[in-house]
């Protein structure tokens, strides 16, 4: 049977952009866990992390992960999904997984940029809060079958290095 593709790092990795460059390069179905929540409840993001809360967004992230089904596609994660234990146990179980490494410095510009609201950075440090979570969570991501440094290249070149790793990993 084959395994989803699964791409792990912190909001503004480019999970998503690279994980729809990722489908177009190998032909594999592209799924979001943050779209795909958004469907499940109805309500973008930002409002289901202002309704519910932190903690009620991560139970539906976990309930989400745990209806997935191994397949050919390439599933792009939320930032924070690393952090329960039980998730990893999930995304181990559905595919492979590639941990987007990316510094500090490359993550502020891009969020910057964005304008997609992002819950956990709605402060006016946002900044240093994106280097505490990166610090807190590189630990985490680092336990990811492959870690791939992203040091700002184009999209479609990153996708590609992308699916290098994710064959060179599944052919061994």
């Amino acid at each position: 049977m084959e395994r989803a593709w699964i791409l792990l790092g912190m909001m503004g990795a480019g999970k998503s952009a690279v994980g729809r460059a990722l489908s177009v390069a190998s032909g594999r179905e592209f799924r979001d866990t943050d779209t795909l929540l958004q469907n499940k409840l109805g309500r973008p993001i930002s409002q289901i992390f202002r309704v519910y809360g932190e903690a009620m967004f991560r139970e539906h992230e976990t309930s989400l992960l745990a209806e997935l089904e191994p397949g050919p596609y390439i599933l792009s994660t939320g930032g924070g999904i690393v952090i329960r234990p039980e998730n990893f146990e999930h995304l181990r179980r559905i595919g492979v997984t590639l941990y987007l490494s990316t510094p500090p410095e490359i993550l502020i510009q891009r969020l910057e940029l964005s304008k997609k609201k992002r819950p956990l950075l709605d402060a006016d440090n946002w900044q240093d809060r994106v280097r505490s979570l990166l610090a807190e969570r590189t630990p985490i991501y680092e336990q990811a079958d492959i870690t791939m440094t992203d040091e700002g290249n184009d999209i479609e070149a990153t996708a590609h290095a992308a699916m290098a790793e994710f064959m060179r990993f599944e052919a061994q």
